[in-house]
């Protein structure tokens, strides 16, 4: 079998997992570490192992200028939609302002991908709020560096934020924990004023970008102690991460009761991390996914760094899986990046023997410090709710299906009410038994002798302030507010365009599943339903097509 039942589950969970094929298009430019393809290899390997018959898979629409808006200022957002390589020259002084053109460079469709990453993290957010599934999934996500008008860190949007807003006008706590080699500095300091928040962040501080989180940042005014930050030294190791990471969690959902969690699942904290200095397994990583899931509240998944492709998307896959209420087995099964999984074509990340700098005393210090804090905090917050902002949409989107059921049973259903329906445990397809009794998988596979691309910066050098692939970057910016309000403010959205792209070669069990295309609305904020994903259209590049690279903050009033 390639995947298994998670020992332990009391209750299924429903999954919505978002993903949009265009994000693979996007380059960053030769040579730099960030590269969207890891996620489409992410899905690669989900469609392969069969996940997609354990949740629901969906398009998001992608944000648009105005619900950006909603945390980041409009100037900025303007800039963003406007700026293009062929253009950039114009904008030389907009570029030095709002940080752009060093470490988060101009390159083609910038708008197209920010949307992309930001619609997916408000989609599922508000899928959640409207209790439509229990987990939602965009590893396109978790961009958790960008400030309110600057970029910073490969971040130019910070779909976190937005989600999080989201998920306010229905929850009055929410909970933000950040995996990430580096600080969640953004998304810290958009809520460092307010007790309906709270971040904590486990991150590799002292000399590394971006030079915030450390133990004494915990928020102000009513803010003060829900910034939690949990600073570590290079190597940790899985142990000594899971003995400061559930008691700290633990206490904290003790102490805070939120009733919604967002997790910023960043991979860079995985060891052999191009960029990243720990030295988690994938295993030891996925710990922390299947532990905060163990605490049954609404829960959105998000990407965030990792630049070590093979890794991402092993580590990501795995967890989607533990999402789902699976455990993937070890064998990788053929896919469209088969070869970049050699030579053992296994799905384990293992760690390293680097020496582990976090000795017992220190990590049980700042665990007994960041525990103080907690208890400075007080317990959960009384927050005095008023009415659930709507729109005339809202209420139309309360039940699309009402009238289902009053449907005559020999009336045919609506091919979007079809495709709603996950397959059951326990449903056999056609091809579930392939590989078995000496069947052999009917699998197309494009045989290609490149391997992954990105062996690193290629000598190129990125401005002149400190960035995140400088490991000695000394503090640009500090974590606290920097004095602009944003009101929150919900707007309708119109359709955005997408781009053209290549189609997806995918093995033969695959081929057959029939994905629902939605219209309609959905979500709070204006925001329409998303278009699921149409399996058959999806798109994905070879090893050989990435390989060769061709050019191409502030505080929220919430009171």
């Amino acid at each position: 079998m390639s995947m298994e039942p998670l020992d332990g589950e009391n209750q299924k969970k429903r999954v919505c997992y978002f993903f949009d094929s265009d994000i693979g298009g996007f380059h960053y430019g030769p040579g730099h570490p960030m590269k969207p393809t890891r996620i489409r290899m992410c899905h690669s390997l989900v469609m392969n192992y069969g996940l997609y018959k354990k949740m629901e898979i969906f398009r998001a629409k992608p944000a648009t200028k105005r619900e950006m808006t909603q945390f980041h200022s409009d100037e900025y957002v303007d800039f963003l939609s406007k700026i293009t390589p062929s253009n950039m020259n114009s904008f030389v002084r907009e570029q030095h302002k709002y940080n752009v053109g060093d470490d988060c460079p101009v390159f083609d469709g910038l708008f197209d991908y920010c949307s992309i990453s930001a619609g997916g993290s408000m989609e599922g957010a508000a899928r959640l709020s409207r209790d439509k599934c229990d987990i939602a999934v965009n590893w396109a996500g978790g961009l958790h560096h960008a400030k309110k008008s600057e970029a910073s860190g490969f971040c130019y949007v910070n779909d976190i934020v937005l989600g999080i807003l989201e998920l306010l006008r229905y929850h009055k706590r929410v909970l933000y924990i950040d995996i990430d080699v580096h600080h969640g500095d953004g998304v810290e300091e958009a809520f460092y004023t307010t007790d309906r928040v709270m971040t904590c962040s486990f991150h590799k501080y002292g000399e590394y970008f971006p030079g915030t989180g450390e133990l004494r940042d915990v928020g102000v005014i009513k803010g003060k102690y829900h910034a939690l930050n949990f600073p570590l030294r290079d190597g940790i190791s899985d142990e000594n991460y899971k003995s400061v990471f559930e008691p700290v969690i633990k206490q904290v959902m003790e102490s805070y009761d939120p009733s919604a969690i967002v997790l910023q699942c960043g991979t860079d904290s995985l060891s052999g991390d191009k960029l990243g200095c720990l030295n988690l397994s994938m295993k030891g990583h996925a710990n922390c996914v299947k532990f905060v899931k163990s605490f049954n509240k609404p829960l959105l998944l998000l990407g965030g760094g990792g630049y070590t492709m093979r890794n991402v998307s092993r580590a990501w896959a795995y967890e989607t899986g533990l999402a789902a209420g699976v455990e993937l087995g070890p064998d990788i099964p053929v896919n469209e990046y088969y070869e970049y999984f050699g030579p053992d074509y296994q799905l384990d990340v293992k760690s390293s023997n680097a020496d582990d700098l976090n000795t017992l005393a220190y990590l049980n210090r700042v665990k007994q410090l960041v525990m103080e804090n907690l208890r400075h905090c007080g317990g959960a917050p009384s927050v005095q709710m008023t009415d659930i902002p709507t729109l005339p949409i809202d209420a139309e989107m309360d039940d699309p299906n009402t009238d289902e059921d009053l449907i005559p049973q020999d009336t045919r259903r609506s091919q979007r009410l079809l495709d709603s329906r996950i397959q059951n445990d326990g449903e056999l397809s056609d091809s579930d038994d392939e590989g078995e009794g000496g069947r052999r998988n009917h699998a197309r596979h494009r045989d290609s002798d490149s391997v992954e691309s990105g062996g690193g910066i290629s000598g190129r050098k990125y401005g002149l302030r400190a960035g995140i692939m400088q490991t000695s970057a000394a503090p640009t910016h500090g974590a606290g507010p920097s004095g602009h309000v944003t009101n929150v403010r919900v707007f309708s959205t119109p359709k955005a365009s997408s781009m053209e792209v290549d189609t997806l070669t995918l093995p033969a069990e695959i081929e057959d599943v029939e994905v629902k295309m939605e219209n309609g609305s959905e979500g709070g904020g204006g925001r329409e339903k998303s278009d699921s994903m149409d399996i058959d259209s999806s798109s994905a590049t070879t090893p050989a097509e990435i390989a060769s690279e061709a050019p191409q903050g502030s505080t929220l009033d919430l009171s």
